[in-house]
């Protein structure tokens, strides 16, 4: 996994407020194909930041009896 920083994810926020899909950070410039794309990249980010990377554990099936059967 890549390690981000502060200054790429303020570089995403800043261009995804202002409209834009160019971002440049750090002496690099990259253009997302959307704003969607550019969001998306952002919440991966802020996920990734926060650590909850993992993936989300399956719920059991539940199981019932009406008790007369």
């Amino acid at each position: 996994m890549t390690d981000w920083t502060e200054s790429e994810l303020s570089a995403l926020r800043r261009a995804y407020a202002s409209g834009t899909t160019r971002v440049s950070y750090d002496g690099k410039s990259v253009d997302y194909g959307s704003a969607e794309d550019l969001l998306a990249r952002i919440r991966t980010i802020e996920r990734a930041i926060a650590g909850t990377t993992r993936p989300l554990p399956l719920a059991g099936l539940a199981g019932f009896s009406r008790g007369d059967r």
